[in-house]
């Protein structure tokens, strides 16, 4: 085992010199949750970035979510342990495409995932996260004409408990696609009292084999809330597993495993990027600082604050 004490103590010590604040998605390493200063989706992050004081944000995530934080909070230093650290379901959507498609779609109003460049938040008119959607969707008139984007899986599961027919746009995360209904169904067979959590942005056969359904945050409360000694299979990326055994030690959590491999859980390599070493050396460097273009977050800032309002 790797002895990360001294980078630890680097990270500690550096976050206090320069007065910054860590923020870690479920979906990082486990090192690296357990050294922020606040853990959460993607729609916790935002509203907690919304609100620090600290001059300096280090978001252990991937770069939609720095983007949306250097959005919310212009004047403090945004930075991202790795600049490569991207995310599938938001190149899935390039923005000139996603306007192309807008404008072949005139008197709809434009909601956007918050996986989304801050482009495309920029061409939307409200944007979402798989927590507060269904929300979001149901405040507007049974009548309103909704483009959805980009996550397809999403935009159907949230068609299929609204009763609505939003336009969507044809786009997946990697990760969540990559999941099994066939492994899932072995499992199943495996532990046959287990319940199995299920995130939105997977494919609709799994969501059906789901007892529960929702946002990373929603997953998390619901093994919090089941009893002790409850198993659970969990169809999203593994890290989540984390905070569910630390929350709940006396509960049983069971990674669902992709269809192309024989690994047993379904990592997503983006989230994975951001380490230790790497974290240091960010708050080291204070690099690499995240950018929005002002006109971009100008216009991007309003469906986000739309969003954390209706949150």
């Amino acid at each position: 085992m790797v002895d990360n004490r001294e980078t630890i103590e680097k990270i500690k010590r550096l976050k206090s010199e320069r007065d910054a604040v860590i923020l870690a998605h479920y979906y990082t390493r486990p090192e690296i949750q357990e050294l922020a200063d606040y853990i959460g989706d993607s729609l916790a992050l935002a509203q907690i970035a919304s609100t620090l004081r600290e001059p300096v944000i280090v978001l252990c995530g991937v770069n939609f979510m720095a983007e949306t934080a250097k959005i919310l909070c212009p004047d403090k230093t945004v930075l991202l342990p790795d600049l490569e650290a991207g995310c599938s379901l938001a190149d899935s959507c390039p923005a000139d495409e996603f306007e192309a498609f807008v404008k072949a779609h005139p008197g709809h109003t434009v909601i956007s995932y918050v996986n989304t460049s801050a482009r495309v938040k920029a061409l939307s008119d409200l944007l979402v996260t798989s927590g507060n959607a269904r929300k979001i969707v149901d405040s507007l008139p049974a009548d309103e004409k909704i483009i959805f984007g980009p996550d397809r899986n999403l935009g159907n599961y949230i068609n299929s408990v609204t009763g609505r027919d939003m336009v969507l746009w044809n786009g997946a995360c990697h990760v969540h696609e990559k999941f099994s209904v066939e492994k899932l169904v072995e499992l199943k067979k495996q532990h046959p009292e287990a319940k199995v959590l299920a995130h939105p942005e997977c494919k609709k056969a799994l969501l059906l084999l789901a007892d529960s359904v929702g946002s990373t945050a929603a997953l998390l409360k619901a093994a919090t809330e089941a009893p002790a000694g409850s198993e659970f299979i969990v169809v999203t990326e593994s890290g989540i597993l984390h905070e569910m055994r630390r929350l709940c030690p006396d509960k049983t959590f069971i990674p669902a495993p992709p269809d192309d491999s024989t690994c047993a859980c379904n990592d997503c390599a983006f989230m994975k990027l951001n380490t230790l070493d790497k974290l240091a050396a960010c708050l080291e460097n204070m690099a690499p600082a995240v950018e929005v273009d002002p006109e971009t977050a100008l216009c991007a800032r309003k469906p986000i604050e739309r969003m954390l309002a209706l949150s």
